[in-house]
């Protein structure tokens, strides 16, 4: 089929119907033939493609010799080369695709070019295929090597050397006035028909048949270039094509275009050259004329044809690209200045979708930018290149002042959002020295704040310490700068030293104190009251210009209306802080049955950080405590006023020595009588050192957390009644029996629990924080057992017990700071109030403990005088036998009289001596006063005087009227004077 094509054919139709046989033989996806550049190129040009996408067409566009393509490799080895895909690079063939073969076009030199075929069987082509390839391509070379095959595809029919026959045809010829030629490149005689002596103006007579004969009427700024174009072609023996003027004898100038083929000898050699050549003159007048337009306008401009060769350059484009003597016919992309810039990926895609496009890219070495206008035409491309240098500089400009606007207004508003988060005046000064020192390029920063007439540095940044006593007392000297600006209310702008010593000149020695040399003085006014100046220094001259002060003025306003706003705050939280600590207890009472230290933690937010926690530790009769922390719900002052009265309520019910039990009873009455909107959680505990045991009630509260002897930790199931106030009586208690040296840690639930964990998460977190002080502190015993604090610090001495407080008080206090440490946030403070106690307990020894029973009579109070004398002979207290004889004599003898059995008399040796007597009755004594002549109802006054304190105490089996007398001799006289007067 091929064979049978007519000479009629183009070789572009002969390329695309051969690969089209080509790609049907094999059963691929497509194909594209590459021919090799003139001459000794060694390049692959793309010339014809079928069955691709153009995304991929494009990647095979050109070729090195060099490069591991198969078309390139076919070229090299001169011989058919199958390539799988995987061995070529992503995006040059169809995921579908299993290979390319590829088969080189022969000649006698190199390749003419290069036949590929996208193929999708698994294997290689078979030898009969790639038979079929070999020989197609060798008749393809064929076709492209006859003589007149440029010519057929390009030219017109007048390319050939002899005129057409038909009259017609030659008068259309001659019209035309299209000549032809024939020149034999070895003799160089030339041979021309009537058409072209007339365009050439020569006298056929006058011409010698010479080839220096043609050349001579070149012009001779045209020559140069018309004889490097003429060799050229003979050396690849191609085909020639070049427009250029003449220089007829009548002394007339044209225009001209020749076109000619190179013919071949026998020897294969050039030996002919043949071709056409017309008069080109009008049509390169209107060409010139647009030409002129293009060449001088403003921007630069230039043309190429499908192959990127450049046809035309302005001005404007000789000056970016070169002399257009030098670069026209070149490569675009072989001008170094155009393949730096970077612009050939999206000339060819341009190209590619045959639509124009535009961008602009900086110019290599010149600093300046070029937007590019890429416009397809039908036999190329054409390209503007337009300076927007200094349209790019105006817009930087004005994106610079927009981006300076935006970074005031964000400044302004960053400044804002810090001082509406400052709450303290500390808070004000930290925020404007982050957020406005920084930027300004400030050095320093004084913050003034006036009161009674006088100015309070409030704040410093960026000077020395040493120096800030000097210039508070400067500053209030009078003749500053800050004084002038409170009185006016005017800023003040220093830009040098001696500028702000001309001005004020009496307060001249602070620009040297200070050691800046420029500054901005700015009042702050609230509603239109001075509060305050507030002063940026620079370490260097400055001239603040009007935008500039504009800015400060605004800054000195919100910087008033936040320091107003934290002074008053300050002065509100100093006062709550008084009220919380007058609220709280200052310190633990030290007292025999347990070592306890605590510690509260205000809530984190922007309140005055007061609240409704409280703790105490409350001494009760023989050496009992009672330990009692607390939580009014929420915070403020009104939470913090509740705590402070319901704190006293349970210190008097407390001293009524009112069980658990009926103390919530009345704490629940007292706050379910301040409102509904109050309640209270409440743990409450009485320690009987005496026999380890331990009374609990919680009244909504969190259980303690109980460290045993053995290290154990555990949370007691106590009974859980309803917070106070809302709930009814009766309150649930719970027993415990604690061994020597337990800790009982009670606090309130801002302690464990969070927005972040629940209360058990909390706990859980408590009791291994607890662990983990405990085992890297205190230490163990081989046995187990905690050591006691003797071991620590060494045996105390008996009765040194308050060197024994004191230390066993340190340790506690750092369980309490290393419990808080480790539950409470890291910013220091939690989500609500939060409330520590920790106690130690102690056991007083049996030989410190001495208790009669004695009979319902008269006898009675007989042999409780005799216990007495015996017991505290044995404790060496014989100082104390007279008066505490006394004490029981009266003490048993109004049972008797008064009361019922059974009687039961106990002695108790601790820091003082404790004398309990109880009965069965519920009936409680109180103090007369007998007058004169009376002979009786002087017993509890005479009790009253021998003893520091005594008090009565209901039992389960009655009751118990208790004493305490002083160990230390020298308090055994101080109630002398009331006893003479009892007796």
């Amino acid at each position: 089929m091929l064979a049978a094509l007519g000479e009629d054919h183009s070789e572009s139709d002969v390329l695309r119907l051969a690969l089209h046989q080509a790609v049907a033989d094999l059963g691929g996806l497509g194909g594209f033939v590459h021919v090799r550049g003139p001459g000794g190129s060694r390049r692959l040009r793309l010339t014809t493609a079928a069955g691709l996408p153009p995304s991929i067409s494009r990647m095979w566009e050109d070729i090195g010799w060099d490069e591991a393509l198969p078309p390139a490799r076919a070229a090299r080895s001169l011989g058919t080369v199958w390539q799988p895909a995987t061995g070529i690079p992503s995006g040059y063939v169809p995921t579908a695709a299993t290979g390319v073969v590829a088969v080189p076009l022969p000649s006698p030199d190199l390749p003419l070019g290069v036949l590929s075929v996208v193929t999708v069987l698994p294997d290689p082509p078979t030898p009969a295929q790639y038979a079929f390839l070999t020989s197609l391509a060798e008749w393809l070379s064929g076709v492209l090597q006859r003589p007149a095959a440029a010519e057929r595809e390009t030219s017109p029919i007048w390319w050939r050397s002899e005129a057409p026959t038909d009259p017609r045809l030659q008068q259309a010829f001659n019209a035309a006035r299209v000549g032809a030629w024939d020149w034999d490149i070895r003799t160089g005689e030339v041979v021309w028909d009537e058409a072209m002596q007339r365009v050439l103006g020569i006298d056929p007579e006058s011409f010698d048949g010479r080839i220096e004969s043609w050349v001579a009427l070149v012009h001779p700024e045209d020559r140069p270039w018309v004889m490097a174009g003429t060799e050229q072609s003979v050396r690849e023996r191609g085909g020639y094509s070049s427009e250029y003027r003449v220089c007829r004898p009548d002394g007339t100038t044209g225009w001209v275009e020749a076109r000619g083929r190179v013919v071949l000898g026998e020897d294969g050699e050039p030996a002919r050259m043949t071709g056409t050549l017309w008069d080109t003159t009008e049509t390169r007048l209107a060409m010139d004329a647009a030409g002129r337009a293009l060449r001088h306008m403003s921007d630069a401009f230039l043309a190429v044809d499908a192959g990127w060769r450049i046809s035309f350059v302005n001005l404007r484009a000789e000056q970016l690209l070169g002399s257009s003597q030098l670069i026209t016919g070149q490569v675009l992309w072989d001008i170094e200045a155009v393949r730096t810039s970077g612009i050939e990926q999206r000339c060819r895609s341009a190209a590619a979708q045959r639509t124009p496009t535009g961008f602009e890219v900086p110019w290599p070495g010149g600093g300046r930018w070029y937007h590019v206008r890429l416009v397809p035409v039908p036999d190329g491309l054409t390209l503007y290149f337009t300076d927007v240098t200094e349209r790019r500089q105006r817009d930087a400009e004005s994106a610079a002042a927009e981006r300076a606007a935006a970074e005031r207004a964000a400044r302004m508003e960053e400044l804002t959002q810090s001082l509406a988060k400052a709450i303290t005046v500390d808070d004000v000064v930290s925020a404007v020295a982050e957020r406005v020192i920084p930027p300004f390029g400030a050095t320093g920063l004084l913050m003034m704040s006036t009161e009674d007439e006088q100015m309070r540095l409030v704040g410093v940044v960026g000077f020395p310490e040493s120096s800030r006593a000097r210039i508070a007392e400067v500053m209030n000297a009078g003749g500053t700068a800050s004084g002038e600006v409170l009185r006016t209310g005017v800023p003040k702008y220093f830009t040098s030293r001696e500028e702000y010593a001309e001005a004020h000149p009496q307060s001249a020695e602070l620009a040297a104190l200070v050691g800046k040399s420029a500054g901005a003085v700015l009042p702050l006014i609230v509603s239109g009251r001075a509060i305050g100046a507030c002063v940026l220094s620079f370490d260097t001259s400055r001239v603040f210009g009007k935008e500039e002060r504009t800015l400060l003025s605004a800054i000195g306003g919100l910087i008033a209306q936040a320091l107003e706003r934290a002074r008053l705050y300050d002065a509100e939280h100093a006062r709550a802080q008084a009220l919380q600590r007058g609220l709280l207890p200052r310190a633990l009472p030290s007292v025999p049955a347990v070592t306890a230290a605590a510690r509260y933690l205000p809530a984190a937010g922007e309140g005055i950080q007061v609240g409704g926690d409280w703790y105490d530790l409350i001494p009760l009769s023989a050496d009992r405590v009672a330990l009692v922390i607390g939580d009014v719900m929420g915070h403020g002052l009104s939470e913090a006023a509740t705590m402070g009265r319901l704190r006293t309520a349970v210190h008097t019910l407390a001293g009524l020595e009112l069980p658990p039990d009926e103390l919530f009873a009345s704490l629940n009455d007292l706050v379910s009588g301040f409102g509904d909107e109050f309640y209270a959680t409440c743990l409450y505990a009485v320690y009987d050192p005496t026999d380890g045991t331990c009374v609990m009630a919680r009244a909504g509260h969190p259980p303690p957390a109980i460290v045993d002897s053995t290290g154990t930790i555990s949370f007691p199931a106590l009974p859980a009644n309803p917070p106070l106030g809302a709930g009814t009586p009766p309150f649930e208690t719970a027993e415990l029996r604690l061994p020597e040296g337990s800790l009982i840690v009670a606090y309130t639930d801002g302690l464990i629990e969070s927005s972040l964990r629940d209360i058990d998460t909390g706990m859980d977190l408590l009791a291994g924080a607890i662990g983990r002080h405990l085992s890297t502190a205190w230490g163990r015993r081989p046995h187990g057992n905690l050591k006691p604090v003797q071991a620590v610090q060494g045996e105390l001495a008996e009765g040194a017990w308050e060197a024994r407080d004191e230390v066993e008080a340190e340790q506690l206090l750092h369980i309490c700071d290393s419990l808080t440490s480790a539950l409470v946030p890291a910013h220091g403070f939690a989500d609500d109030d939060a409330a520590i106690l920790v106690v130690r307990t102690r056991v007083v020894p049996h030989r410190n403990i001495a208790s009669w029973t004695l009979p319902d009579d008269p006898v009675a109070a007989s042999q409780a005088r005799g216990h007495v004398r015996r017991q505290l002979a044995e404790w060496l207290l014989e100082d104390l036998v007279m008066s505490t004889e006394i004490i029981v004599s009266e003490l048993v003898g109004n049972v008797v009289r008064h009361a019922r059995g059974p009687i039961r008399l106990r002695l108790l040796r601790s820091r003082t001596l404790i004398c309990e007597v109880s009965d069965g009755s519920l009936t409680t004594p109180r103090i007369r006063h007998a007058d004169a002549t009376d002979e009786g109802g002087r017993g509890l006054q005479l009790v009253s005087a021998l003893c520091q304190r005594w008090g009565t105490r209901s039992t389960s089996e009655g009751k118990c009227i208790w004493t305490e007398q002083p160990l230390h001799p020298e308090s055994h006289v101080l109630n002398e004077p009331a006893l003479l007067d009892v007796l």
